[in-house]
């Protein structure tokens, strides 16, 4: 990607994710039929059910079949895992999503932990993010992955970069600076428990913020030129009682200063999703080098 991406020093995330996606389509064109996306709802919510018509539509412009299940709310925790190992099992599968949020009696990591590692579609398993370790950073988790690909589509050399990730998550922060020091990034991760957030962030080439708190990054935190990832999401009202969305960052403050800088919404969202299906081609690719496919 370009610097075409920039709209007033916006990074927008529709073009990185319409790369991604004509990237997938091509190769899903070339392999023929690949199997079904299943995505797994216990209960859903209608965030969920927007969250799964997103998926649905990317799966649809690559070209995969996707299978929408609706688990019933009073299904145990065993009965789920036995059903997983059964799509572990089935070749008509490449791959599994687990909708988020689940029942209180449903134990996501049990889930996660129950899905093969080759049909992770969202890189959550254990395995998944330990081989980031290992710099082995085929299928990792979406939401970290389309975050890194707003950096690279900003035209920068990842090696080298010195980079400061706010917001150390197990789905997010450390999988993001993981990724980032495979690329031969050098990373610092903030916390709630960080004395001076600020004399870190303002010496970064590059800062992301995942923390769930609106505008927490203000223009005074951020060196001139450095690219600004913004991957919180929050719902806020205002005086008038209407509600919503902006990010972690005040983005308005923060776009006088910075070289580079994502919307909410419209910045890391849209690559998300993308991302997901990157890693339906990456399953494939790997099921068929171990057999499972012709």
């Amino acid at each position: 990607m370009t610097k075409k991406t920039v709209n007033h020093r916006h990074l927008l995330g529709a073009p990185v994710r319409d790369h991604i996606i004509d990237e997938v389509r091509t190769y899903v064109d070339a392999a023929g039929k690949m199997g079904k996306i299943v995505s797994i709802a216990v209960d859903g919510t209608a965030e969920v059910e927007v969250y799964i018509r997103n998926q649905a539509r990317m799966a649809a412009r690559v070209g995969l079949d996707f299978d929408q299940q609706m688990w019933s709310r009073d299904i145990t925790q065993d009965a789920c895992k036995s059903r997983i190992q059964d799509m572990n099992d089935d070749p008509s599968v490449l791959g599994i999503i687990i909708q988020r949020p689940l029942p209180p009696h449903i134990n996501i990591r049990s889930l996660q932990s129950a899905v093969h590692p080759l049909k992770d579609l969202e890189g959550m398993n254990p395995a998944s993010i330990g081989n980031i370790i290992y710099s082995d950073i085929a299928l990792v988790p979406c939401t970290a992955a389309a975050s890194v690909e707003m950096i690279k589509a900003t035209g920068l050399t990842l090696p080298g970069l010195e980079v400061v990730m706010i917001g150390h998550s197990e789905i997010v922060g450390r999988p993001a600076a993981m990724m980032l020091m495979a690329e031969g990034a050098t990373v610092t991760i903030c916390h709630h428990m960080t004395r001076s957030v600020a004399m870190h962030s303002r010496r970064a080439d590059v800062v992301l913020v995942a923390v769930g708190s609106p505008h927490l990054i203000g223009a005074d935190m951020i060196k001139p030129g450095a690219v600004v990832i913004d991957i919180g999401i929050n719902q806020i009202t205002t005086n008038d009682g209407t509600s919503h969305i902006v990010g972690d960052v005040d983005t308005a403050a923060v776009a006088e200063v910075a070289g580079w800088i994502t919307p909410v919404p419209g910045g890391v969202g849209p690559v998300t999703v993308a991302m997901l299906m990157r890693n339906a081609k990456t399953a494939h690719m790997r099921q068929t080098q171990i057999g499972w496919r012709a």
